[in-house]
């Protein structure tokens, strides 16, 4: 049993690793160990690596790391998309060569065979759809177009220049110093997909992420089914019962059977796991992603956001701050009045703790617009393309 508590810490310690790197700045892990970890994973063991190499190699070895980060970090390649192809390639070879020669069984038929092979083809056309097509670069051409369809909001956008592309900036766009362009309803910059996520290819990219979670949902299952089917045609519980007087019962067998498994078929364990953590982190990428879409808002907009609540706040704490110090000031006891109970002063609220900011997101026209408005972006209409013809 040494070897399966093995197996399992090394599952579970993958799983913390994997959700720190990709979830420990999210605001429900502030302040704990995940966000430790994730600060770790993605600063300070970089941070770390710059100063032992400039400790050991001095200046050159510094700059030769800059110059890989700039390569990999700062500028378009297509290494991550590589990666993602040898992955999913790599990981269905394996599947397909582990679990194929048992299907069909008890409890799946051959026609899976071929649906996992075009579930994982849809997967790659999405990605190759949302890697080369464009996500809505705005130019001189159509920049007019794309400053009447999204007006500016003057709390988080304002009328200004690119400074780089010399034109005006449309609200929500923003340029990308990877892709070197401007890029309307800017999102983020995906590194896997070596491009920018915007108005054009938001659709493709959610896309992308729902049909994955479900890849990896239908991998699970299915494997689970072939591990199950393996146990009813060899008949391990019959034999665990009758042969070795096992208990009949569901704790008594577990042990067992969960031990045979990992000894006869680990590898498949192994990615039936694999594909569940995966799924869950796709489900919440998704999650997260869809909540966006629906609110109309961005990843680059939630941090405009924050920063406008902040400041707005500040100034609020600022003004209810002086107004309660002025009222202090003027509001001396006059001569006759009655004094006030300084306990109900004590247990008063300061005017301070009232203040709040609402976010005015004009962007957000509601549940089924904003679906739509991701689905058919705006420089796909017909009002779009009129307006175009007519500045033209």
């Amino acid at each position: 049993m040494g070897v399966q508590w093995v197996l399992v810490c090394h599952g579970l310690v993958t799983l913390l690793v994997v959700i720190s790197f990709l979830c420990g700045q999210w605001p429900i892990f502030q302040g704990t160990f995940v966000e430790r970890i994730h600060y770790f994973l993605t600063f300070g063991a970089y941070d770390y690596l710059l100063r032992c190499v400039g400790a050991l190699c001095g200046s050159r070895g510094t700059d030769a790391i800059l110059s890989v980060e700039y390569f990999f970090c700062d500028r378009p390649n297509p290494i991550l998309q590589f990666i993602y192809l040898m992955m999913i390639g790599g990981i269905y070879y394996f599947i397909a060569k582990s679990c194929f020669s048992y299907i069909p069984g008890y409890y799946l038929s051959g026609v899976h065979r071929y649906t996992s092979f075009l579930a994982v083809g849809v997967g790659v056309l999405l990605f190759l759809l949302t890697s080369f097509s464009d996500p809505g670069t705005v130019k001189a051409e159509n920049v007019s177009q794309y400053l009447s369809a999204y007006p500016y909001d003057n709390l988080i956008y304002s009328e200004k220049e690119c400074s780089t592309c010399k034109i005006p900036k449309p609200a929500r766009s923003k340029h990308c110093s990877i892709c070197d362009r401007c890029v309307a309803r800017f999102d983020h910059h995906c590194g896997w997909m070596n491009n920018c996520i915007g108005e054009r290819n938001t659709c493709y990219f959610m896309a992308f992420l729902l049909w994955h979670f479900l890849i990896c949902i239908y991998g699970t299952v299915a494997i689970g089914l072939v591990l199950a089917g393996r146990l009813k045609e060899l008949k391990v519980v019959y034999i665990l019962t009758v042969y070795y007087g096992i208990e009949n019962s569901f704790r008594s067998l577990v042990p067992h059977v969960v031990q045979w498994l990992l000894a006869s078929y680990n590898t498949q364990i192994l990615m039936m796991v694999f594909l569940a953590i995966v799924s869950l982190l796709l489900a919440g990428f998704f999650g997260y992603h869809a909540n966006l879409c629906l609110t109309n808002t961005t990843t680059n907009e939630t941090f405009k956001w924050q920063d406008y609540i902040s400041w707005q706040k500040k100034l609020n704490e600022a003004r209810a701050s002086a107004a309660a110090l002025k009222a202090g000031n003027s509001g001396m006891r006059i001569e006759g009045e009655l004094p006030k109970s300084k306990w109900r002063s004590f247990f008063r609220k300061s005017p301070i703790e009232d203040v709040q900011v609402t976010k005015n997101n004009i962007y957000d026209k509601g549940f089924f617009h904003n679906l739509l408005e991701i689905i058919f972006p705006l420089s796909m209409r017909s009002s779009f393309l009129q307006t175009k013809s007519k500045s033209g």
